[in-house]
């Protein structure tokens, strides 16, 4: 059984950091681009930071500079250090491990059940 847990969200002030993680199990971790999306209300789902299997990141240009996304192979987690927080941060993130194409063979995406980061002004 595939699970995703995110942990670590909570309420935290404008310039504020949190660190988020997601503990994976019931995959081969290693060979999944992991990402992090968020959420906020009345919107929809955006991405917000990628990292391949091979340690290589990317991230939108609205968290550029102050959210930086880590994995951990031998813990399978991921990891989105949140720092300088606005209040339009304030969204559900979610950690999703992507679908995963190596030729013919595809393994299919998952998700996690989200966490909430609320940032007060």
């Amino acid at each position: 059984q595939v699970r995703l847990v995110e942990s670590g969200g909570g309420l935290v002030q404008a310039g504020g950091s949190l660190r988020l993680s997601c503990a994976a199990s019931g995959i081969i971790f290693s060979i999944y681009t992991m990402a992090w999306y968020r959420q906020a209300p009345g919107k929809q789902r955006e991405l917000v930071a990628t990292i391949t299997s091979g340690g290589s990141t990317n991230s939108v240009d609205s968290v550029k500079g102050r959210f930086t996304i880590s994995r951990d192979n031998v813990k399978n987690t991921v990891y989105l250090q949140m720092n300088s927080l606005k209040p339009e941060d304030t969204a559900v993130y979610y950690c999703k491990a992507e679908e995963v194409r190596i030729g013919p063979v595809r393994l299919s995406d998952y998700w996690g059940q989200g966490t909430q980061v609320t940032v007060s002004s």
